[in-house]
């Protein structure tokens, strides 16, 4: 699944369940089953994770180029440079009054 295709598949995950528990709320109140409600819920939760999780065509269509292992030798990751993070200490001289 490529990234687009990630956030898609989000996007439909919080739609999915946001409609299936406003009908599952609805009907529930509607009926007075609250058993109802939660198998309406269940079974919307169930069918967006058919929906979302497998890795369909449809969230594959802007697949990512990676770099060719030969290309990557010849150009290679630059390194982090080292910074030091000694702090100086201050040299106070401490007087006693007296």
């Amino acid at each position: 699944m490529d990234w687009q295709g990630q956030k898609q598949a989000e996007l439909w995950m919080q739609i999915l369940l946001l409609v299936f528990a406003a009908a599952a709320l609805a009907t529930g109140y509607i009926i007075g089953s609250f058993r109802m409600m939660m198998l309406i819920y269940a079974g919307g939760v169930v069918f967006t994770a058919l929906v979302t999780v497998p890795n369909w065509l449809f969230f594959n269509r802007h697949p990512l180029k990676w770099l060719d292992p030969s290309e990557a030798e010849k150009h290679p990751k630059p390194r982090k440079a080292v910074v030091s993070n000694d702090k100086k200490k201050s040299s106070k001289k401490v007087t006693a009054a007296g």
